[in-house]
């Protein structure tokens, strides 16, 4: 006598959500999406646009930089967009010192615009620019001449001629370019700085067209580290607007993931 088995058919009638669960389902997933973003774009990584000349040679209007936001700790101007304005405690953590010569992201402590310049003074230090020759803890930063070269401002289309120079600030290995018009601009006499602890003196390359820290009243001054948004690492990529058939001084081509 054979023993019948029920085989048990599949259940082709599985529940399917309703619409309120299928919402909420959706919901979580982009509010896990949404904080992974923000948490990435808050301790990790930055993409900014260079919009002006006070960076070159080193940094062309038109620059997409990769910035590290962990590199210098991170406080609440990490954080992207318009964040930066809710009402959150002043204070960084794991604060790091940046390197003379690094390249740094900021917000201005006086406008809140973002800022992109070189670390010259680190706290503790003194600097002073005289006729052009810039003094860090009194001695004189030399510039070697490159000679002299154009370029054209992005704003009103103007040719400008300037000298190219390189310079080494104490404990970099690589020099760096950086521009002069003359030595008889407002911001090429100044007072002596002393650098505040948890404070970095900025300037630009393009020295005679920066508002950095030499400009205590019309730019950003000293800047406290609370305001540093992180290191700018790498050109990532460059929408160029040089012209080389005019003699400007161009950057290299196909400037790609480019280490500063």
């Amino acid at each position: 006598m054979e023993s019948s088995n029920p085989t048990q058919e599949p259940n082709d009638t599985a529940e399917k959500p309703t619409k309120r669960e299928w919402i909420l389902s959706e919901l979580k997933f982009f509010s896990k999406l949404f904080v992974f973003i923000l948490a990435f774009m808050t301790f990790v990584w930055g993409h900014y646009k260079i919009p002006s000349e006070s960076m070159q040679p080193t940094l062309e209007v038109g620059d997409h930089l990769y910035v590290s936001k962990y590199a210098y700790g991170v406080s609440k101007h990490s954080l992207p967009y318009l964040l930066h304005k809710l009402p959150l405690p002043e204070g960084r953590i794991f604060s790091r010192i940046p390197k003379r010569g690094d390249v740094v992201v900021f917000r201005n402590p006086n406008s809140g615009i973002v800022m992109i310049k070189r670390v010259v003074g680190l706290p503790g230090d003194t600097v002073q620019v005289r006729s052009g020759q810039l003094f860090l803890n009194g001695d004189p930063i030399n510039r070697d001449v490159i000679g002299n070269r154009l370029y054209r401002e992005h704003a009103n289309q103007r040719v400008r001629s300037v000298n190219a120079y390189q310079q080494t600030l104490p404990g970099m290995e690589e020099a760096f370019t950086i521009y002069e018009r003359d030595d008889t601009y407002p911001l090429d006499n100044t007072p002596v700085f002393i650098v505040p602890e948890e404070t970095v003196f900025f300037m630009g390359d393009n020295r005679d067209n920066s508002v950095d820290s030499r400009a205590a009243n019309q730019g950003p001054g000293m800047v406290p580290m609370n305001y540093v948004i992180g290191r700018a690492d790498r050109v990532m990529f460059s929408l160029k607007r040089c012209n080389r058939d005019e003699d400007l001084h161009c950057p290299p081509k196909g400037r790609f993931m480019e280490k500063l």
